[in-house]
């Protein structure tokens, strides 16, 4: 019963990876819709969101049906509740990338990006904090999910910083046109933002799962543990 079990464990692991890997691919075409105003590449990340959903569902269903037939203790329950939370977070960076999708879905062909690197460059990092977040998850490696979940500071910096440039560019421009542009940048880097504080959820749950601690990496000012 043991190597069955086991068995089971290790299926629900690759599964939270393959959707960890959905999620991760869905903002790279998200982001990549945004800059080249792809509308046929938002629309995939679109629809591709329901499959992110099925996705959730199936590994909860999964983890319910393992909960109450093999009644698990210690770690072992612990990683089943922890994948519970995690996939959560992760369905909800999935709406992000959708979110994201969406904005790209109304670009004109020719939006204002020059000078907004902050954006991109919010991408990258985000979209590297969940691939890391991933590979400690399979490596059991408590220190790479520290790692990702710090680069989250990198984010917030970026995103004030760019948020500062779009209401000084604002404030110096009569174009309605650049008002909008500047104004769906601002919401694209809330939904990287996000995006962000989910990958950080899930590097603590990582850490959960292999400490028994529950370790708030990154709180918000004037947060408690």
């Amino acid at each position: 019963m043991r190597t069955h079990f086991d068995k089971q464990l290790s299926d629900m692991q690759d599964e939270i990876l393959r959707m960890g890997s959905m999620v991760e691919e869905s903002l790279r075409m998200a982001l990549g819709a945004l800059a080249q105003s792809d509308h046929e590449t938002a629309q995939r990340v679109h629809d591709f969101d329901a499959t992110i959903n099925a996705q959730r569902f199936a590994i909860e269903d999964f983890c319910v049906q393992l909960i109450a037939r093999q009644q698990p203790i210690a770690r072992d329950l612990r990683s089943i509740v922890a994948v519970m939370n995690m996939i959560v977070d992760l369905e909800r960076m999935g709406d992000q990338a959708k979110g994201i999708a969406n904005i790209a879905l109304g670009l004109g062909p020719h939006p204002e990006w020059e000078g907004l690197d902050e954006l991109w460059q919010m991408g990258d990092i985000v979209i590297a904090m969940l691939d890391q977040c991933m590979k400690a998850y399979a490596a059991h490696d408590i220190k790479m999910a520290r790692e990702a979940a710090l680069r989250d500071n990198e984010v917030d910096e970026l995103y004030l910083r760019l948020r500062r440039k779009v209401v000084q560019r604002c404030a110096e421009t009569d174009n309605p046109a650049l008002v909008q542009s500047y104004f769906d940048v601002m919401r694209a880097t809330g939904y990287l933002e996000r995006y962000g504080d989910q990958a950080t959820n899930v590097a603590e749950r990582v850490i959960y799962i292999f400490t028994g601690a529950v370790d708030e990496i990154n709180p918000e000012p004037g947060e408690t543990l």
